[in-house]
């Protein structure tokens, strides 16, 4: 007897994945290769081939695949359009829903990565079983996937949980998007980086500059991470200041949203527990009344870097479902 699946498409700057994702969440066939990111037109026939070749494989475990997902760093309307995408150009306006049925043939629906991963985690990783929660991803931006009630949160056009621009500090760096003060620009992965490059240049981190070989312009949060995991105090100290800065934001959207958990993901993540304790024991410290509230704790993500993947195919079982 044949077994409904669906297909989960991770859209990112340098790489594109796809994967066959069975109702268990489990990735039975997966295709990695690089994002043709500067045509639209060779990113959506990457799209339609892999798929294709998803499907043949499929077929021959008798799994029948019924819609496609994709996540895409991205602002995406309500239409599947992505409006705007920092790391891929390309992708200005483009009906990227539309563009990935008619290649594949498939019911689509696309979303923004972190709102995809948020889904993965909700059906099947860190967050299931709850109705309250917020997906934080620490890597060279700042993403969010906010759970409302059971579901994603999308906002009014479909841009909500843009958590990494808000504004931290009016006077502060400049954030990537050209705002001044971003939360992104102060505990992001690339924050790490500018924040070790300026104590580097005050003489206070020798650990972190041989880490970087000794050229202080080539500091990045990579070699506070090495130096930190190798004991050095001043990477410690490096990662206390970090951390305090994205314990605030943790905080502040705790404060107005009350979740049930902060799960985390990116590749700041990879540090591991010498950061995340951190972030742990500074986190409590911002919250509103925190001697008077039940405890919000803070987890990993389960799916690792299968959540994109995952996360698109659990999307696409709406639009299965519709059909």
């Amino acid at each position: 007897m044949s077994t409904n699946a669906t297909l989960g498409v991770d859209l990112g700057g340098t790489h594109i994945r796809l994967g066959v994702v069975d109702l268990d969440g489990v990735v039975r066939h997966e295709h990695r290769g690089a994002s043709p990111s500067h045509s639209v037109a060779e990113l959506i026939d990457a799209v339609g081939h892999a798929s294709a070749e998803l499907r043949a494989a499929a077929a021959t475990e008798d799994l029948t695949v019924t819609a496609i997902g994709a996540g895409v760093a991205a602002l995406v309307d309500d239409d599947g359009v992505a409006r705007y995408a920092p790391n891929v150009p390309a992708l200005v306006d483009t009906p990227l829903r539309d563009d990935i049925a008619r290649a594949t043939g498939l019911p689509a629906i696309v979303d923004n990565d972190a709102n995809v991963a948020a889904w993965g985690e909700l059906a099947h990783g860190a967050m299931r079983g709850m109705r309250h929660a917020l997906l934080l991803t620490l890597g060279t931006g700042i993403g969010g996937g906010i759970v409302l009630d059971g579901r994603v949160y999308r906002g009014a056009h479909g841009f909500g949980a843009e958590v990494g621009h808000w504004q931290f500090d009016p006077h502060g760096r400049v954030c990537a998007c050209g705002e001044a003060g971003h939360w992104e620009a102060w505990g992001s992965g690339t924050a790490l980086g500018v924040l070790a490059r300026e104590v580097v240049a005050r003489g206070d981190a020798p650990s972190v500059l041989a880490a970087a070989g000794g050229d202080p312009a080539a500091v990045s949060g990579e070699h506070v991470s090495a130096a930190a995991l190798g004991g050095a105090d001043d990477a410690l100290a490096i990662l206390d200041t970090f951390a305090d800065f994205v314990a605030i934001g943790f905080a502040g959207l705790a404060n107005i949203l009350d979740p049930e958990a902060i799960v985390i993901s990116g590749g700041l993540v990879n540090i591991g527990d010498v950061l995340v304790s951190r972030i742990r024991d500074r986190f409590p410290l911002h919250l509103e009344g925190r001697a008077y509230r039940p405890e919000i704790p803070i987890l990993a993500a389960q799916l690792g870097d299968q959540s994109g993947v995952i996360g698109a195919a659990v999307l696409a079982r709406q639009v299965a479902a519709a059909s």
